[in-house]
């Protein structure tokens, strides 16, 4: 009497190890050659411009704690903000003028609201940044 069963080959099976390898190494190999391909293989010559192109202009004003303000470099009156910007922003050019505000944490915001309705006033976009100092 025969207590084991004769293998019929049914449950055949073909290890896949090897072959995840080899998928996992060309994987690897496309992922860093399409990283050191080069997208621009075609060379053109592009026209270079002399002062045709002109800048974005941007007008930096900077306000303190003790509510000292300063227009570039020059140091300014609070009062005269208006009239000290009409002389660095020019409004006619067709790019618009921009004024970058910045101030002190401990600067009241309605002094920053003021500079920006003035900036406004006189057609300038307006950007704003608050450091701690």
């Amino acid at each position: 009497m025969s207590l084991r069963k004769k293998f019929k080959g049914e449950g055949a099976e073909v290890d896949t190890g090897p072959l995840n390898d080899i998928l996992f190494i060309l994987m690897f190999f496309f992922l860093i050659i399409s990283t050191l391909a080069n997208p621009n293989v075609i060379k053109l010559s592009n026209p270079k411009a002399k002062s045709d192109t002109k800048a974005k202009q941007s007008v930096i004003v900077s306000i303190d704690k003790n509510r000292i303000v300063h227009v570039g470099q020059q140091k300014i009156i609070f009062d005269s903000l208006e009239s000290q910007l009409k002389l660095h922003i020019h409004v006619g050019d067709s790019i618009k003028p921009a004024v970058v505000i910045n101030a002190d944490s401990l600067v009241a915001w309605k002094d920053i609201v003021k500079i920006m309705s003035v900036a406004k006033r006189l057609g300038a976009t307006t950007s704003a940044s608050v450091s701690n100092q």
